[in-house]
Order: structure tokens, then sequence, then C-alpha cells
């Protein structure tokens, strides 16, 4: 009898132990799962709210460890090997800026940022280097009009700017803009056309860098004429 209380006494002491170690293994571990999910947080808030497999991967993070954020609702995955952190507002500009590095927002799109129209454009306005593919971002956003520009023009006018949720956007600048409409004018919608030019000459007008562009596009006469006409 002795021995068999004594028994039931280690037994029980020993669960207890067992108990006590897996619990506090549990709590390091989510300790530990709660860095891991910080330093996501950290590289999301770098990237416009979004963060791709790639950079946790680089970050020494595993894909098991990515699949168990998404499984628990921790991340959210928006587009293949693109998440989002939980509860996170999703920005579009941002979204198809990160699917594609040399995207940069462009005609209606771009003019709309800048406050030159106030047609809220229901499809986005891209230009990416003519002959690249860009097949896959296409296929993922059907809201896409995409504009193909040769190499040589197409870096004239990059610039940065925040989009109407306040992400960080590359898109062009007010007088690229201007010279794409001029330079396709029988493709562009009438309304836009007018109030994008009258509002840019009713604004604080960078005639030297308009010009400058007008003149690489061979356009340079038809801004002349636009400048003495308004």
């Amino acid at each position: 009898e002795f021995w068999h209380t004594n028994a039931k006494r280690h037994l029980h002491s020993l669960v207890k132990f067992v108990k006590y170690k897996e619990r506090m293994y549990s709590d390091v571990g989510a300790v530990f799962m709660d860095e891991i999910y910080h330093k996501i947080e950290l590289i999301a808030a770098e990237c416009n709210g979004f963060v791709k497999t790639s950079q946790i991967e680089a970050a020494g993070i595993s894909r098991g460890v990515i699949k168990k954020y998404v499984d628990n609702g921790s991340l959210e995955r928006v587009r293949k090997g693109i998440f989002v952190p939980a509860d996170a507002d999703i920005d579009e500009f941002a979204l198809l800026q990160i699917q594609c590095s040399s995207l940069v927002f462009s005609y209606g799109t771009a003019l709309y940022v800048w406050g030159l129209t106030d047609i809220i454009p229901h499809t986005f306005d891209i230009s990416v280097p003519q002959g690249e593919n860009i097949s896959r971002l296409l296929r993922d956003n059907q809201k896409i009009k995409a504009h193909y520009v040769m190499k040589g023009f197409y870096d004239l006018g990059i610039t940065e700017t925040q989009s109407p949720q306040g992400a960080v956007i590359r898109l062009y600048d007010k007088e690229r803009c201007l010279c794409d409409l001029i330079k396709d004018r029988n493709q562009i919608e009438k309304q836009l056309y007018v109030q994008a030019i009258k509002d840019y000459f009713k604004s604080r007008p960078d005639v030297r860098k308009l010009l400058k562009y007008g003149k690489a596009f061979g356009i340079e006469e038809k801004i002349r004429t636009y400048m003495e006409v308004l």
C-alpha cells in the first residue's frame, strides 16, 4: 500500500511537471512567434503595407511560419506570394505597384492623383517599358489599361507622390502627363483632355520642363500654341 501510494504521488508529480514544461514551451513559442510576426509587420510597414514571400524568407523566416500565420488569420494572402497583416487597409495603387516594380501610373490615373481632373478613373492607366512581360499582372487585375513605352522615353518624368490612401507610388509628373495627352490626343476622352490642359496652365506650370519634354516627343510647337491660347 505504501509503495502504491508513493507511486501514485510520483506519477501525479510527473504529470504536473510535464504539463508545466508544455505550458512553458508553449509560452516561449508564442513569444517567439510574436517576435517573428513583428518582424513581418516591420517589413510590410516599409512596403506600403505589403510583404512578399521573398522578403520574408530573406529575413530568415520559413514558408512554414508564413502558412501558420495565414491559417490563424494573422496574415492575408492577397496575391500569389504577396501578403498583408490582418485587418490592414489595402491600397490598390500600392498593390499593383508591388506586383510590378517597373509600373508607372500615367495618363488619366496620374492626372487624377495630381488633381488635374475630377474624373474618377474606373481603370488604372499604367506605363511599362516596351517588351516587358506583364501577363500575370493583367491576368490578376482586370481594371488595368497598359501603355507600352519605348525605353528611351520610359524614364522621362518619373517621380513619386502619395496615393489617395497615402501609399508612396511612382507616377509620371504633370508635364509628362500633358505631353502624353497631346501626342495621343485622338485616343483621349475630350473632357479629360480639355480639363487637364486648362487646369495645368491655371496652376503653376513649369513651362521650361514642359517645353523640354515636348521637344523630346516632337510636340514642342503644339505646346507653344496652347501656351498662347491659354
